[in-house]
């Protein structure tokens, strides 16, 4: 087989032989891989736009179960946070409640006016607003959860402080109650002191353990502080007696009344009423023999009523 080439400048010709074997290779190089190459080229490109958008999917699903993690890992820390504030919140109400309810138990000890200490309401609050109040920035979660934690430490501590108080009030107020104080009768007057005295029967010198307040029979006699019965009845040269025990050693006598309204056994308070004012065992009229006793002796009670006086 020949091919004949034909060069462009005029006037020139050639021919060339070319054998079957370098048509051959002549054909493979310039016609055959031309057109594979085109082929292939053709086929990646048809398999990259098949492919391309199957992987951009495979991508996004991924990128979307990755997303959906982290809002999901937010919202658990978020509703742990709200359990957690809702929790601490739930404890500063609680303290709040008892801090009241201490409060008002200390205003009455205290005997504060009412409505001078209102805890079922804010405290009272104002003040001009501050320059730039606009532009200020909100509270931080972290300068709120350490804020929080300061409050509750406060509360703390000021419930401490204040059962501390407390106790210290009830004592001094318990113990104002078992100490004797003030006079045993409501109305009426001082008709005998303590001490050595003219006998009214027989005239001569004698010890009068107690001071004799007169009155109306019938008129109340009240104990001068809280305490235990220890004697309510006839008792010898005392007609009708009534006996208490405070505790801390003191003990005092109600003694000539006309009938009395308390036994033995019976708590009493200090005001209560344990019997109306009468004449029996060894008297001359109608009036309370009143005595005060400390760790078994007799002392002389005007001590007590004066100091319920100032």
């Amino acid at each position: 087989m020949n091919i004949i080439f034909v060069p462009k400048r005029v006037g020139r010709r050639g021919a060339y032989r070319m054998r079957s074997k370098g048509i051959y290779t002549f054909i493979g190089l310039f016609v055959t891989l031309p057109v594979l190459l085109g082929i292939g080229g053709f086929v990646l490109g048809k398999q990259d736009t098949e492919l391309g958008p199957t992987a951009l999917l495979s991508v996004f699903h991924k990128e979307l179960q990755s997303q959906r993690k982290d809002l999901s890992e937010a919202q658990r820390m978020t509703t742990d946070t709200m359990d957690a504030l809702a929790m601490r919140l739930g404890n500063l109400q609680a303290h709040v409640i008892r801090l009241d309810a201490l409060g008002d138990r200390l205003t009455k000890m205290a005997k504060i006016e009412n409505g001078e200490f209102d805890f079922s309401s804010e405290p009272a609050q104002g003040g001009p607003e501050a320059a730039g109040q606009s532009t200020a920035e909100s509270v931080a979660m972290p300068e709120f959860l350490a804020a929080l934690d300061n409050l509750s430490k406060q509360l703390d501590d000021r419930a401490q402080q204040l059962g501390l108080l407390e106790t210290m009030m009830m004592s001094r107020s318990l113990e104002d109650e078992v100490v004797p104080a003030g006079r045993p009768i409501m109305t009426g007057w001082l008709s005998s002191y303590y001490g050595i005295r003219t006998d009214p029967f027989h005239g001569r010198k004698e010890m009068h353990k107690g001071i004799d307040f007169a009155g109306k029979m019938g008129s109340d006699v009240v104990s001068v502080a809280s305490g235990v019965v220890t004697w309510a009845g006839k008792r010898y040269g005392y007609g009708n007696l009534v006996e208490i025990n405070h505790g801390n050693g003191y003990v005092t006598r109600y003694g000539h009344n006309q009938n009395v309204l308390v036994k033995v056994g019976d708590t009493v308070k200090k005001g209560q009423v344990l019997a109306k004012m009468g004449s029996t065992g060894r008297s001359t009229g109608p009036h309370v023999h009143f005595e005060v006793l400390k760790d078994g002796q007799s002392v002389d009670p005007i001590t007590y009523i004066n100091t319920a006086s100032n």
